[in-house]
């Protein structure tokens, strides 16, 4: 049976809740809604787990911050012996723009403090990551304030379609692999 590693990054506390630099824990309860899947608190996150056609999937929304989610990530990938191709980390992208779904098998971390700790923790670059565009609709200077502001009206209207487009996306991933979901998803 294979097994995955779903991890959506975002910050815990209910002050972060709705805010863009949230979507991947958006995202995964999106999922878990869609399949019932809830949550239980463990070791540096909040796990559920579901079954698509033969395949387990481990959902983890850290809880050690943003800037230290390697660590969870990390203890998770081992605890749960899941191979790094079956890992999926999905985040908040400022590069591209509003709900823009991009699914990369590696690269930099663009700037991102969740991807450069997940980086250090694995020793590596390559791996999977989902970026949901946020655009950078924000004035010099004002780059925190904006991941960690909420949604706008317009993006709110928008968002329920892009969040389930995502989860289309998450089981393409571990259906039909990472590269015919890159193929089928990506710029949508």
């Amino acid at each position: 049976m294979k097994k995955f590693l779903i991890v959506g990054l975002g910050n815990i506390g209910e002050k972060y809740e709705n805010t863009r630099h949230n979507i991947g824990f958006k995202v995964l309860d999106n999922l878990a809604e869609k399949a019932s899947v809830t949550f239980e608190t463990v070791k540096l996150g909040d796990r559920g787990a579901l079954k698509i056609k033969g395949r387990t999937l481990v959902l983890l929304k850290p809880s050690t911050y943003m800037n230290l989610s390697g660590k969870a990530v990390k203890y998770w990938l081992d605890k749960e012996k899941v191979p790094l191709e079956n890992l999926l980390v999905i985040t908040d992208d400022l590069n591209l723009p509003f709900g823009t779904i991009r699914l990369k098998t590696k690269g930099s971390d663009g700037g991102h403090n969740g991807l450069k700790d997940i980086q250090d923790k694995l020793q590596t670059t390559k791996y999977n990551r989902f970026r949901f565009g946020i655009s950078d609709t924000f004035s010099k200077g004002r780059q925190i304030d904006y991941v960690l502001g909420e949604w706008n009206d317009e993006e709110k209207a928008k968002l329920k379609e892009r969040l389930d487009l995502s989860t289309e996306l998450i089981t393409s991933f571990v259906l039909a692999g990472v590269h015919n979901t890159m193929n089928q998803f990506n710029g949508k």
